[in-house]
């Protein structure tokens, strides 16, 4: 058994030396794949469990010849291709199949179906096809497919069939004769109404802290599904050593709250609040744990370590009950804010194979949960749209804009610039600062608040009368944007909330000010972080970079994908994407984005961007779709890889860009190099690889090859495998000359300084972060060729 133990690095092939063994236990580990095919020699084996893999992917291993399997646990070894059908046609004896989480393809062989001895059959978060076969549906024993993307049928809709779980099991949810659970994202199959939850997992009905929870208490197992119309419950699995223990637990104490019982999962537990009004929540987790013991030394006997995620992403790692609590018996709270954007609230505890297994007995350990509570950060009541920030947007506030409406239309207030059709256009879903209030907020716009300067104006940073920290954007005089522009920027950015975009607070339209008030971001921007590391002293571990990079998918895949409002950001670059106090990335400067909602491309002549951050179609034909900004993101994650810029120029021969380089580096086999020697060995390489191939995959000169952004996401999460294609350079640079000079330019980096074209907007951050304000912009006939960039510099 190497269970949970401290290892690291690949599988080694000698373990295929091990003829002899019967039982070979991987979970836990900090392993890397692929499975050896050594692997194939260990025909003696009777249980195979290799859990929990770093690897981006790797093809099923060859185990036609271990015929005496009984049971077979493949979980989360990022697997891909089709379910082997010798499994049913060799392995006779096989009573456990676990190949869930991976990313297998294909239909569920019918070579399963002989198979009298198989109890738990586990196939769920995969991308298995195809139709269900009438054996599943039958089954009288344990299988879950749950989370996969099977054809749609219409014999028994119903959420779960006998012993089968099939949630999530269909892409689509325009067909309404089939049940709301089997659809993703289990949408709501009515109106949404709810905006709070309360349950006492594992336990009765019962107040605590004035609210009452309602009772969790459904006789759950190891494919089990339960629903009402508030929530729902999924649990997955079968306890090792011990099928017979209840998935809920309770403490002995003389008194009941809702730390006095839980529910548990042997490794995945999922559970979902259902027709949510769309908008921000505040999430309580609550958990206590009650089915470990202490010695008499107080030291807790066994380990209980599980991993927790709230809508896809993960919140918790390696997290450890007792240990945070400070014992046994004691309650603790975790708090998230989180954005509900559909109408489903999803929360994943799962078990990635760490921790004791058999401590007090066999079959304490998986996640575990005592209540939840999920409460609403707006005003349910008031039947504003789901994006409203609670406090900002009032009732008083139609009134004030129907003030305003009239006094622009008098002209009393300077508004006669402003077109009245475009203001009465407008469905705001902002607040309204006066003007007064902003004056006091930045004192009087004090030149020591100014904290940039982009193409609508200065940014100042400025404290509202509750302590709450604003930037403030200002329209001026000289800015070569209008009023047009700047209606248009409100009317995009107030309906486009999301975690991932700089959000915006309201507006001031008051004499001839124009002004965007947004939230405050600690850390300026991505840029400044990466390439200029003294001023900012910031240092980003691995860890950060990964989150970082993912959170700038997360919201691309929203502008383009998600929003009402279909959104080509055109700018995306490492000077527009805002870090606030924890680092989580945000994107901004996408008000003057053009929309996407009719076309699905657009033919500019005036090309909006970046030098570097272009894509090629758009530079040299101005073919703008989506997938510009799918190029531009892959040279932010090439950045955020390599703690370079991709625009760094040389005034002598060589000319240099990070994405030669990373090009230079793919075709010799070398891409880790291209790592920021910053991080040391603190990285991971699967990770960092995967981000580097996604890099150079997004940047295709090809746009048809590059992927949507909701594969990167999936991609950058290790759902979906990476296919980058080897992209051969032109040029006449030597590898060498160009390897050269990359490595001598690169200790210049942090200290160069450059200058933008003569047409590009340049922002100058001073003391505070930034709010991404303008677009550079190049026509096709600039010579661009002798000017130095420096990307902390090349900000709009």
């Amino acid at each position: 058994r190497i269970d949970a133990a401290s290892l690291s690095g690949k599988i080694p092939e000698f373990i295929g030396n091990w003829t002899k063994l019967e039982r070979l236990d991987m979970q836990g580990t900090s392993m890397e794949g692929p499975i050896p095919s050594t692997i194939s020699l260990l025909t003696n084996l009777t249980q195979l469990r290799i859990t929990d893999l770093n690897v981006s992917n790797t093809p099923f291993p060859n185990l036609q010849d271990l015929t005496k399997l009984t049971d077979l646990v493949l979980r989360n070894c990022s697997i891909t291709g089709p379910i082997p059908s010798y499994i049913g046609q060799r392995m006779l004896d096989i009573e456990k199949l676990d190949l869930s989480f991976n990313r297998l393809s294909g239909t569920i062989p019918d070579t399963l179906d002989p198979l009298r001895n198989l109890l738990f059959m586990y196939l769920t978060n995969n991308s298995l096809t195809g139709k269900l076969s009438q054996w599943l549906s039958d089954t009288t024993v344990n299988f879950d497919v749950s989370y996969n993307n099977f054809s749609e049928e219409l014999q028994s809709t119903n959420c779960q069939t006998n012993n089968l779980n099939r949630i999530a099991i269909y892409s689509s949810q325009e067909n309404k004769s089939i049940d709301w659970c089997l659809k993703k994202d289990l949408p709501c199959p009515r109106k949404s109404t709810q905006y709070d939850l309360f349950i006492n997992c594992g336990g009765r009905s019962l107040s605590f802290e004035r609210k009452q929870y309602e009772q969790d208490t459904a006789d759950m197992g190891p494919s089990s599904f339960y629903s009402n119309d508030k929530w729902a419950c999924s649990t997955t699995g079968d306890f090792l050593g011990n099928d017979k223990l209840s998935y809920m637990a309770s403490a002995k104490t003389p008194d009941e709250d809702i730390y006095s019982t839980a529910r548990l999962a042997p490794f995945s537990l999922k559970y979902y609040g259902r027709c949510l009004l769309k908008g921000s929540y505040t999430v309580k987790l609550h958990f206590a744990e009650i089915m470990l013991t202490a010695d008499r030394t107080n030291n807790t006997r066994g380990k209980r370590i599980f991993d927790v995620y709230i809508q896809g992403d993960r919140v918790l790692k390696d997290f450890n009950i007792a240990e945070e609590a400070g014992g046994i018996n004691k309650g603790i709270v975790q708090e998230y804010t989180v954005n509900v954007t559909g109408s489903t609230l999803e929360i994943h505890l799962y078990w990635s194979g760490k921790g004791s297994t058999a401590l007090p007995f066999r079959g304490v350990y998986g996640p575990l949960i005592s209540a939840i509570s999920v409460t609403p950060n707006f005003d349910p009541h008031t039947g504003l749209s789901a994006g409203a920030i609670a406090g900002i947007v009032v009732a008083s506030f139609v009134a004030v804009l129907l003030s305003l409406a009239v006094l622009w239309k008098k002209g009393y207030l300077g508004g006669k610039d402003l077109e009245d059709k475009e203001l009465r256009g407008l469905q705001l879903q902002t607040g309204y600062f006066t003007l007064r209030q902003i004056k006091a907020a930045t004192g009087n716009f004090d030149p020591s608040n100014k904290i940039g300067e982009g193409g609508f104006g200065p940014v100042y940073k400025g404290v509202l009368p509750d302590g709450s920290m604003i930037a403030v954007k200002q329209l001026s005089s000289k800015s070569e944007q209008g009023n047009r522009e700047f209606v248009n920027e409100i009317g995009m950015l107030s309906g486009l909330q999301h975690p991932h975009l700089v959000r915006l607070f309201g507006c001031c339209i008051e004499g001839n000010q124009l002004l965007l008030i947004y939230e405050y971001m600690e850390n300026n921007s991505l840029a400044r972080a990466l390439f200029d590391r003294e001023e900012q002293n910031l240092i980003l571990d691995w860890p950060t970079r990964l989150e970082i990079c993912l959170g700038i998918a997360r919201g691309l895949a929203f502008l383009h994908e998600e929003s009402v409002l279909k959104v080509i950001h055109r700018d995306m670059k490492a000077t527009n994407v805002l870090l606030d106090k924890d680092l989580n990335a945000k994107i901004s400067d996408f008000g003057l984005a053009k929309l996407n909602e009719k076309k699905k491309t657009h033919i500019s002549t005036r090309i909006a961007g970046t030098i570097g951050y272009i894509a090629p179609e758009y530079a040299m034909r101005g073919y703008l779709t989506e997938k510009a900004d799918v190029y531009s993101f892959g040279v932010v994650a090439l950045e955020i890889v390599s703690g370079k810029c991709n625009t760094n120029y040389s005034r002598r021969e060589e000319e240099v860009f990070l994405l030669d380089w990373a090009h230079v580096l793919q075709e010799q086999g070398n891409l880790l190099e291209l790592v920021d020697p910053n991080l040391g060995t603190n990285y991971s390489k699967t990770e960092a690889l995967r981000m580097i191939n996604i890099g150079l995959l997004c940047t295709n000169s090809s746009s048809i090859l590059r992927p949507a952004m909701s594969a990167v996401v999936s991609m950058l999460e290790g759902h979906l495998p990476v296919q980058a294609p080897l992209v051969r350079r032109q040029g006449t640079m030597n590898d060498h000359m160009r390897l050269a000079s990359i490595e001598k330019l690169s200790h210049d980096s942090q200290t160069q300084s450059s200058h933008h074209s003569h047409d590009s907007h340049t922002h100058d951050s001073k003391d505070g972060p930034s709010v991404g304000s303008s677009i550079s912009s190049f026509t096709n006939d600039e010579d661009t060729k002798d000017r130095p960039f420096l990307c902390k510099q090349a900000s709009g």
